[in-house]
């Protein structure tokens, strides 16, 4: 059963927003990100994106409930997503499509000209999403991520805008 049994798919899309990540959002994103990855962000990390600058950002119910964030980094003409996630049960509504269309635009307001991420290779959800978005595979970082046996390779993936 759903964590949140009274959104329904027909009615959770319009109603969401987003906005700048805030440090009293973390403990959310946190319990988030810990059921959605088995190898998840720490709060020192998002603390330290928070404070850099990066484009951290959330999308929610309005006075309610987080539904999905991102974290992104601009400099110099590129961009780099570092983490996409969606609440676990609110996955395959197209949350996450409408998040990263938000920080692509984002990306482009601050004059980026390429946006780069890694995805696991096992995350075929993942790999879906950024390829219909226009993602392309530039290379492969062998070992990348940690992983229930040893390490996991990760996609390079790029995309001009």
């Amino acid at each position: 059963m759903s964590a949140l049994p009274w959104i329904t798919p027909q009615e959770q899309p319009g109603i969401s927003q987003f906005r700048k990540m805030l440090y009293a959002d973390l403990r959310e994103i946190l319990m988030i990100e810990k059921r959605a990855y088995d190898f998840c962000w720490t709060e020192t990390i998002f603390r330290d994106c928070i404070q850099a600058g990066n484009h951290c950002r959330v999308m929610e119910v309005p006075h309610s409930f987080i539904q999905a964030y991102g974290v992104m980094s601009a400099a110099a003409g590129e961009a780099h997503i570092f983490n996409l996630c969606v609440r676990p049960e609110l996955q395959g509504r197209g949350l996450a499509r409408r998040m990263l269309d938000h920080l692509l635009e984002l990306a482009h307001t601050v004059q980026t000209q390429t946006v780069f991420l890694e995805v696991r290779t096992s995350n075929t959800a993942a790999l879906q999403l950024y390829q219909a978005a226009g993602f392309c595979e530039i290379g492969i970082r062998y070992g990348y991520y940690p992983a229930a046996k040893g390490r996991e390779d990760a996609l390079v993936m790029a995309k001009e805008l």
